[in-house]
């Protein structure tokens, strides 16, 4: 009897705290939340009065109740495996509840008198010779769990049929006990698989919801991208360019941060995700260009000293643009990382670049990078004011303005794979 008031309790603790779980869960609406707490109040309902039944404290007096209890029982335990299909998210499940319920009902009730499904007598609770009514109506509301699992997992697209299995042994391990050798375990098993559903039913939520999640991330991702590419090949065909400089310099830059994290230069600030962020945003390195006028941009000459003043307000100007196009786009991360793009890829590595003279280290390190590609694209590339230099010339000057403009370390990294440029 200890043993059988040790399974009572511990079925009780867990519903109990199941109740209390889905009660101040937030992740469930409130039909779900309802269809969750009939079934483990059910569940608390018929162990109890199978634990009644089965106590030992009987006595003929309470044969008239015990019957009522049990034909409760017995006509609310087919009913979890529906109850918890409802809770599972499946629809129309509320008049296949109340119909099943009222099916068991009536049977059980007609054949109560008669002693068909189970009787009493002064010993105390027997099963009938139609106990086999009860057990066809379990059966099937089991294989309608198993069947509505199955089911409402073909919704999600992270499904996980070893779940299913389980809950498949865990109750054949409560009902056979229960049917051959009248050990009474099976709403303890009921109890048990009845969580194993919850947390598969909360796990296809959560995977999904994470799913979406990182399919909303990349969608962001993307139209952030294609509104960088977009937004810089606009600022670059102003400059009578295509916006080629803009894919290139883009390849670039994401060539020397490889190279240089696989040669153990600056590795302990280059991993994959600022390669990922300056190849990304390098496209935005001239959007300051906007606030310089067409007069200056496409003229067909080299500037005047007052004209490139002009030409180089487009440097000091590149993070405030970046910051007014990526507000709200994108974290605070993102938009100080193209800001330093845009603001310090004109200065130089011994100070005397613009726009505030900042020297060696102090300039950012994607800006460094950014240096060489952009200069280096600048030199092989034909413009309206000058025509394109040939290769070896560009490496040359990239390599003699090695510690005066650019990062010396950079540049050897670039020049020991320049044939990849």
């Amino acid at each position: 009897m200890t043993f059988y008031l040790s399974i009572f309790i511990l079925t009780e603790l867990m519903m109990i705290a199941m109740v209390l779980h889905v009660a101040h869960y937030s992740g469930f609406t409130k039909t779900q939340k309802t269809w969750y707490l009939l079934t483990f109040i059910a569940i608390m309902l018929c162990s109890g009065a199978e634990f009644a039944v089965h106590c030992g404290y009987y006595v003929p007096s309470m044969k008239l109740f015990m019957t009522i209890l049990t034909v409760l029982q017995f006509s609310i335990a087919p009913m979890l495996g529906i109850l918890f299909v409802g809770a599972l998210g499946l629809g129309k499940q509320k008049r296949i509840a109340v119909a099943f319920l009222a099916v068991n009902l009536v049977v059980e009730t007609i054949a109560a008198p008669f002693g068909w499904v189970f009787y009493y007598t002064d010993e105390g609770y027997f099963r009938g010779n139609l106990f086999i009514i009860y057990e066809i109506f379990y059966f099937l509301s089991l294989i309608y769990l198993v069947v509505g699992m199955i089911v409402v997992g073909r919704k999600f697209k992270n499904r996980d049929a070893r779940t299913i299995i389980m809950v498949i042994v865990v109750l054949v391990a409560g009902i056979v006990p229960m049917t051959l050798y009248q050990i009474h375990v099976t709403y303890i098993a009921v109890a048990i698989s009845s969580i194993i559903c919850y947390v598969y039913y909360n796990d296809l939520v959560q995977q999904d919801i994470q799913a979406e999640l990182i399919a909303n991330q990349e969608k962001m991702s993307g139209m952030q991208s294609h509104i960088i590419t977009g937004l810089s090949s606009l600022i670059e065909s102003r400059d009578m360019e295509t916006g080629e400089h803009v894919s290139r310099t883009a390849s670039y830059v994401k060539k020397i941060a490889k190279y240089a994290r696989s040669e153990g230069v600056y590795s302990d600030q280059i991993d994959d995700h600022f390669i990922s962020m300056l190849s990304m945003l390098a496209p935005m390195h001239d959007i300051g260009k906007i606030v310089v006028s067409d007069q200056i941009l496409k003229k067909p000459a080299r500037l005047t000293p007052e004209e490139f003043e002009m030409m180089k307000k487009h440097a000091e100007s590149g993070g405030d643009v970046v910051k007014k196009v990526l507000d709200g786009l994108a974290d605070e991360e993102y938009v100080l990382f193209a800001s330093d793009i845009a603001s310090y890829h004109h200065e130089r590595w011994d100070g005397t670049g613009y726009p505030h003279g900042i020297a060696g280290e102090d300039i950012p390190l994607a800006a460094r990078i950014m240096a060489i590609a952009d200069v280096f694209d600048a030199l092989i590339s034909k413009r309206c004011y000058k025509e394109a230099i040939p290769r070896e010339e560009a490496y040359k000057i990239i390599e003699e303005e090695s510690g005066t403009h650019f990062d010396p370390k950079l540049v050897e990294v670039f020049l020991r794979h320049k044939e990849e440029f």
